[in-house]
């Protein structure tokens, strides 16, 4: 879902692949990857494009359908990790639980959770489609009302 919308909003801003990859510093072939599902964009690049052209998080990644405007962010690896503590201690699991849930290892995760390491655009993705949770909720844009 994300490279549909990712496309969809580089065409709605009437740029090409080339001239998003020019922004990014990677080829015309990254970009397709990453519009076409055969690559992932790097978390910190998808907020960059967030950032630079005025689009949420949800509504790149097909999480919501309505893009809400946020202010600019910095990418803070510890404070999503507490923010993914705080969605996990509301939804009352284990770090081992959520990893089960999500299909991924409780270790990686809690890489994630302590700070230790940007999560990835896939990891947050699933996190967010499997709890109904807001990735601007995580990276520290929102409130508490997107906290379900």
């Amino acid at each position: 879902m994300i490279g549909n919308n990712l496309k969809y909003c580089r065409e709605e801003l009437e740029m090409t692949q080339e001239e998003l990859g020019y922004v990014f510093g990677v080829s015309k072939n990254t970009v397709s990857g990453w519009e076409n599902a055969h690559d992932t964009m790097p978390f910190n690049k998808l907020i960059k494009f967030c950032n630079l052209y005025g689009y949420s998080l949800d509504y790149v990644c097909g999480l919501s359908r309505k893009n809400t405007k946020y202010e600019k962010i910095n990418v803070n690896k510890q404070m999503i990790g507490k923010k993914l503590k705080e969605l996990r201690t509301k939804l009352n699991l284990s770090q081992q639980a959520l990893a089960d849930d999500c299909n991924f290892s409780q270790s990686t995760y809690s890489t994630y959770e302590n700070g230790k390491f940007l999560i990835n655009s896939i990891t947050i993705y699933t996190i967010c489609k499997t709890y109904n949770v807001s990735m601007d909720y995580l990276v520290g844009r929102t409130n508490n009302k997107d906290l379900k």
